[in-house]
């Protein structure tokens, strides 16, 4: 009988170290080699790469955690996807999943033999090869990993409503330093052991990032212990630089971990225990660069920063180098490894798991795979009157609430949102749904509950990265958050971006639902909060984007945000920014309407404007709901103090089809786009967020010289809601005397319009000052004739 402290019999360990030692060969190969892959030969400069990039450092232990890995779910038919935060290890990530044929299954012309070899060596970090990190093009990743912090959060967004799944992720020391990977550790308080899968957290200690040493290695194992346990975990330490007690302890400690977890969802889902368990997790310590050379040029290399990236630096010019690389790599005896045809050897390979239980196979990791279509309502039944006025988020909320209803056997839909849900006016999916919570709950708490589809938590980097691995994995979600400070994860969207622009081009990668963002409390309606709650510049970040990946809506009412809305999650491989007010605020379009409109994604306002039949001799144009109501406003003034002008009014919900077409895919063609905005009349655009947005998609217009963009100016107090636009020249007044300074027909009469609106801005100003509210005949302002714009006259 075996013992819990040494569970590997003489044979296993020897082919558990076996199977190690051909990963980090094969991890070596990948940073130095462009031939002889299995040294038949000696070693000679052209077989080495004149470039070398990648990095070693953390490779060992990450192939050291695969194979234990690979252990236990063949011993226990487990269902394990591997989350590589150290993304920096990608080499160890592609040979694991090489060595387990998962990646010659995808790429065949990496086959299993010394041609395929040859191949997968010279392809990593190569030109026209492969990145270094675990990118999309790895099987079995969802973490892309080249920027730090993110691991544990995709880790727990996979697991959440995957109950037959445990998820791996190892986490470096160097990553651990980072904000959002030291937030996630709090992750674990929204598991639910009786409906989500588990995750066990690794944490890698190899002591070094790229030259300094770091915090969690470096502090006292008990202060650490203590540090992990008040996060919630039960850590379980395992230290070594020598490999057989090491793959003893790592085997007993994976078979103990395992067991917890086991026991803890045996208990959960058999109704024995509502309480919040404290999950196991693994501390693992093992020199940097364990098993590579341990000094260079006389200096410290193994075990200390010297090992990050490539030990050897020189392998092609200097030949003390190039012999120190093949002594390295002869250490790990790769004819004992590899038959004559380059394979595998047998009795090593059955050490894999069979199928979709290789971790690199492994269906979540292709999360298309799995993907189910979300029910949705039908829109329609949530329209609101032209006349009403309302809160347009608020009536999103009521066709929310009905989409988790209609997936609620599913489990396949969340929103997620820094403590934001109520405010954000989305408070009708409590009629379904609670906040998901998995401490003690208080009897005058409202909306908690161990079910809760709704995730809130105080950290846009958490809300992000769980959506992301949620997505990945296959489901559908909703990111709702305050304008402002969804920049917080710029970053993060820029990572995710990047992914699904790589993951378009794969074949072999299914399309997977996308990243919906819903951002209010938005710039213009944030006079409450004041200065530091204005920035509307998250659209300049995501249009930046591959223009196949990234889309922005800016619906001006409530009708409008409905449609965009049951589009945007109707959509797979995309990022859609929807910008929407939660105040109360008029409709202008019925549902018919809406639907007209915002399938095109642009278009004129007949019942607005007065060039029926006849060139605009102005066009004013509007993207977002404030600037709408601003345009409106002004169109309004305009036809009062000049009943003969010739006005256009073209409001954009699609923000894309501003650019050409040959830029993105709903840009309009330029005879399209001249139709709209004529090609020589000035164009008094009110736009949502920075004006040299405007500017930046239409600057091949022809008629592009004569946009004259309002917008956001980074002016902004605690004031009323008027005096925002007021602050940064959007608003009506400002808007009819930039027509009356550009339009040609109305230079007669400029100087008494200007004069007269300059007065009604003095008046505002002074209105405010005494009374603390906007003027009544600006709160109370409602178009004109509203059965006209009822009637789509």
């Amino acid at each position: 009988m075996r013992s819990p402290e040494k569970p590997l019999s003489p044979d296993e360990s020897d082919r558990l170290d076996a199977y190690w030692r051909a990963t980090n060969y094969l991890s070596v190969g990948q940073i130095y080699l462009l031939d002889n892959p299995l040294l038949r030969d000696e070693l000679k400069e052209e077989h080495v790469k004149p470039r070398l990039l990648g990095h070693w450092g953390t490779t060992p232990g990450l192939n050291l955690i695969y194979v234990h890995l690979n252990r236990v779910i063949r011993a226990r038919d487990l269902a394990v996807l591997y989350v590589c935060g150290p993304g920096h290890g990608g080499p160890g990530m592609v040979a694991s999943t090489y060595l387990e044929g998962a990646y010659s299954e995808i790429y065949p012309n990496i086959s299993q033999d010394a041609a395929g070899l040859r191949r997968l060596f010279r392809q990593f970090s190569f030109p026209g090869g492969i990145p270094s990190h675990a990118a999309p093009e790895t099987p079995g990743s969802i973490h892309e990993g080249g920027e730090l912090g993110y691991a544990l959060l995709h880790a727990y967004g996979a697991a959440f409503d995957n109950p037959d799944l445990i998820v791996a992720c190892v986490i470096g020391d160097g990553e651990a330093e980072t904000g959002p990977l030291a937030a996630s550790w709090h992750s674990n308080k929204f598991l639910n052991p009786a409906r989500d899968g588990a995750v066990l957290p690794i944490l890698h200690l190899n002591g070094y990032k790229i030259a300094n040493p770091t915090i969690l290695a470096r502090i006292d194992q008990d202060e650490l212990e203590k540090l992990l346990i008040g996060y919630g975990h039960e850590p379980h330490f395992i230290e070594g630089s020598e490999p057989e007690s090491v793959h003893q302890a790592l085997a007993a400690t994976m078979d103990t971990v395992m067991d917890k977890i086991a026991a803890i969802q045996t208990a959960a889902r058999s109704g024995r225990t509502g309480e919040r368990p404290r999950w196991p997790m693994i501390v693992l310590r093992t020199p940097k660069g364990w098993t590579g050379p341990k000094e260079v040029d006389g200096l410290k290399t193994e075990g200390f920063w010297r090992s990050h990236q490539v030990p050897l630096a020189d392998t092609r010019g200097n030949p003390a180098h190039r012999k120190q690389l093949e002594d390295w790599l002869r250490s790990y005896r790769p004819d004992e490894l590899f038959d004559d045809a380059g394979k595998l050897r047998p009795e090593i390979a059955a050490l894999a798991p069979a199928g979709e239980r290789r971790m690199g196979a492994n269906p979540h990791a292709n999360g298309g795979l799995l993907t189910r279509p979300l029910r949705l309502p039908d829109f329609r039944d949530y329209a609101v009157p032209v006349k009403a006025t309302g809160e347009a988020t608020r009536v999103l909320g009521a066709y929310l609430r009905d989409v988790f209803d209609l997936n609620a056997a599913a489990r396949n839909f969340r929103i997620f949102g820094p403590d934001e849900t109520a405010s954000n006016r989305l408070d009708a999916v409590f009629d379904k749904t609670d906040r998901a919570w998995m401490e003690a709950i208080l009897p005058e708490d409202v909306h908690l509950g161990r079910e809760g589809r709704v995730l809130e938590v105080l950290s846009e980097h958490l809300c992000q990265g769980w959506l992301e691995g949620y997505l990945l994995t296959g489901r559908h979600g909703l990111f709702s958050c305050y304008e402002a400070f969804i920049h917080i994860i710029d970053a993060m969207f820029n990572q995710h971006a990047k992914w699904l622009k790589v993951a378009r081009e794969l074949p072999w990668r299914r399309p997977v639902p996308s990243l919906n963002y819903l951002l209010t409390s938005h710039v213009w309606r944030q006079d409450h909060n004041g200065f530091s709650h204005q920035d509307p510049g998250f659209m300049d970040v995501v249009v930046n984007k591959k223009a196949d990946t990234v889309r922005v809506y800016l619906p001006p009412d409530a009708n409008c945000l409905l449609y965009v809305a049951d589009h945007c999650l109707r959509t797979y491989d995309r990022v859609n920014v929807i910008i929407a007010g939660k105040q109360p605020a008029p409709q202008w379009l019925t549902m018919d309407q809406a639907v007209a409109h915002c399938s095109a994604g642009i278009g004129i306002w007949e019942w607005a404007s007065t060039d029926h039949g006849d060139e605009p001799d102005v066009i004013l144009a509007c993207a977002g709901d404030v600037p709408t109501l601003e345009t409106l406003a002004a169109a309004a003034m305009l036809r009062e103090r000049a009943p003969d002008l010739k006005v256009r009014v073209v409001n954009v919900v699609d923000l894309m089809t501003l650019q050409s077409r040959d830029e993105h895919p709903h840009g309009l063609g330029d005879s399209d786009f001249d139709l709209l905005f004529t090609k020589d009349k000035p164009v008094i655009f009110a736009f949502h967020g920075y004006p040299h947005l405007v500017h930046r998609l239409t600057y091949k217009r022809s008629n592009h010289s004569n946009f004259h963009v309002h917008g956001f100016h980074e002016e902004g107090t605690t004031t009323t809601p008027f005096d925002m636009v007021v602050l940064n020249g959007l608003d009506r007044f400002h808007l009819v005397e930039a027509a009356a300074r550009h339009v040609p027909k109305l230079a007669r009469d400029a100087a008494h319009i200007v004069q007269s609106v300059r007065d009604k801005l003095v008046e505002h100003r002074d209105y405010i000052a005494r009374h603390g509210e906007d003027m009544p005949e600006i709160r109370n302002w409602g178009w004109p004739d509203r059965t006209a714009a009822k009637s789509g006259d």
